[in-house]
């Protein structure tokens, strides 16, 4: 049987998939090809741009007009410096791509004696030179993964392709398709002396246009999971489909993980007469995150690049200045498939926006000593007046040696008592986070059950979607954070409105302002209070921290 595919190119034979060429305008496609222009493919990792310049290939091939030939360059990434290595690999690699799917021997023969002749600096252009005057077509080059490539070798191979470009189709590719992460203008390589910097647009300047794949729309996630209950007979319960839309923001790799999860992976559900319900989609998300998939590890490893963190961090403490923050850094983000721009810069879903924090703080997590039953009350109940006391002393004491170890210093205090929240629930219940450039706070909503526990990191709590269960069972707290930016009066009147607001939208019955005060030189003595304050005929507690 086929299954939900989270590995590699989709085979439509082995994985449920959507039509390739149907997520992509294949009609400005073909007219790019056929005006002999060379143009730019990019999104982030694991949206499907491979298997949709396989797709390409195959078609072309067979309309029979053109010699299309798909080549990952990321074989030339492991020499790094080392040029003439670098585009041994890629000659190697591109010669038998086109023995294999072409049966075209001809670059096979060539292509080492060219490599001798003509050196690092000038073999890729000259075979695809040769090559073009042998083809009986005029070639389409499908280059992937070509931001993989580093330095010197980049630029090798990027102006290479601009050297041909004139001769092009008569000896050289009619056209070329640049595909990666990221659009060519953000090809970043240093000269050899290490001062200046030349971008992707001034060594590839005949680009004529950047193409970007979009992820699955909300239509897109009903017919793939529909593929599955088709061939099984496994129906997926109301409200399943909204959920993973909800949480995916039609993410191709999410919505296939967490359909792979459900199904596949949650031995249970792997008799198909048994209904997939919201409660395992929670579940697998949880799966996911924690043991932390190469997808979201991947993430996680961008979330330490500079230019990622300028804008993360502004996200994450909801700066209220995002014209401050550099066009080309925001843009690259975009790009990576971390944020999205409209209507308001914020984390691309809701999976990430939970990884992201979490991500940041885990080694804080796991060094912190509180432990959940030291919170938990007699009637099962979490006591967050006594957890937030706790950690209000806590933050006192330590929060300048905590913080400083954050990346994210200017976040730290947020994540600190993110950390803190998180090392209580784990395994019981969960928290759900809302936050984005303007906001001007960042909303924090705990799901804890009560009754019927079965006891911490028991199958029966972890599997359940605690937000659907009845509401007598579910505790829900709302946690405000927000910066002093203002005087405390007007930050007070703005927070106590902000927090029922989000009370009300959540049905949360508990509610909690807290105000980080990151004034220099501040006594801690005037930071640090706790006190009730009622709104809209509801009590809050504010903390002062």
């Amino acid at each position: 049987m086929r299954f939900f595919n989270t590995a590699g190119p989709v085979n439509c034979e082995d994985h449920y998939c959507l039509p390739p060429l149907q997520r992509w305008d294949l009609a400005e496609v073909l007219t790019l090809i056929d005006q002999k222009k060379y143009f730019v493919l990019h999104a982030p990792r694991q949206t499907g741009k491979t298997t949709s310049l396989l797709a390409l290939m195959e078609y072309l091939n067979r309309e029979g007009r053109y010699r299309c030939l798909y080549v990952n360059v990321e074989v030339g990434q492991f020499a790094r410096a080392d040029v003439a290595a670098a585009m041994r690999a890629i000659l190697t690699e591109l010669a038998a791509n086109a023995a294999r799917i072409l049966r075209d021997p001809y670059p096979q023969s060539v292509a080492q004696e060219l490599l001798a002749q003509a050196g690092p600096g000038a073999a890729f252009s000259q075979l695809l030179a040769a090559w073009a005057q042998h083809s009986p077509q005029p070639l389409i080059l499908l280059i992937d993964e070509i931001d993989a490539l580093i330095g010197d070798t980049l630029i090798a191979v990027l102006r290479q392709l601009r050297a041909g470009y004139p001769q092009r189709p008569a000896a050289f590719p009619q056209s070329v398709v640049l595909c990666g992460v990221r659009d060519v203008r953000d090809y970043r390589m240093r000269n050899p002396d290490g001062l200046d910097i030349i971008t992707g647009g001034s060594a590839f300047n005949i680009k004529a246009v950047s193409l970007r794949l979009g992820n699955f729309t909300e239509a897109d996630v009903a017919t793939l999971y529909q593929q599955h209950t088709a061939e099984t007979g496994q129906v997926f319960t109301p409200g399943v489909l909204e959920l993973v839309w909800e949480l995916t923001r039609g993410q191709p790799w999410l919505v296939n993980a967490l359909a792979y999860e459900v199904t596949f992976n949650f031995p249970e559900n792997r008799d198909r007469t048994r209904p997939i319900t919201p409660e395992h989609i929670i579940a697998a998300k949880e799966a996911l995150i924690l043991r932390r998939e190469t997808h979201l590890d991947q993430l996680a490893d961008k979330l330490r690049e500079p230019r990622v963190r300028q804008v993360i961090e502004a996200v994450l403490v909801s700066a209220d200045a995002p014209q401050l923050l550099p066009e080309d850094d925001v843009q690259y983000v975009t790009d990576l498939g971390l944020i999205e721009r409209k209507p308001s810069v914020q984390i691309a879903n809701p999976i990430y926006q939970e990884i992201i924090p979490r991500t940041l703080t885990s080694t804080t997590q796991d060094m912190l000593t509180q432990h959940t039953v030291w919170y938990i009350g007699p009637d099962g109940r979490l006591q967050l007046d006594k957890l937030l006391g706790e950690f209000q002393q806590f933050f006192r004491e330590h929060s300048e040696a905590w913080v400083e170890r954050f990346d994210y210093k200017e976040a730290g205090p947020q994540l600190l008592l993110q950390a803190f929240l998180q090392r209580i629930v784990n395994g019981r219940g969960r928290i759900e986070r809302e936050y984005g450039l303007g906001r001007k706070r960042t909303d924090l909503l705990v799901i804890w059950p009560v009754a019927g526990s079965k006891g911490v990191g028991s199958k029966e709590v972890t599997a359940a979607a605690y937000s659907l269960l009845p509401t007598p069972a579910v505790q829900r707290v709302v946690i405000e954070l927000k910066l002093l930016r203002k005087s405390l009066a007007a930050t007070l009147t703005e927070g106590l409105a902000q927090t029922w607001e989000y009370m009300d939208k959540c049905g949360a019955e508990e509610g909690h302002l807290v105000i980080f005060d990151r004034t220099p030189g501040k006594p801690w003595e005037e930071k640090l209070f706790r006190r009730e304050e009622t709104y809209q005929g509801r009590t809050l507690t504010v903390w002062g921290m």
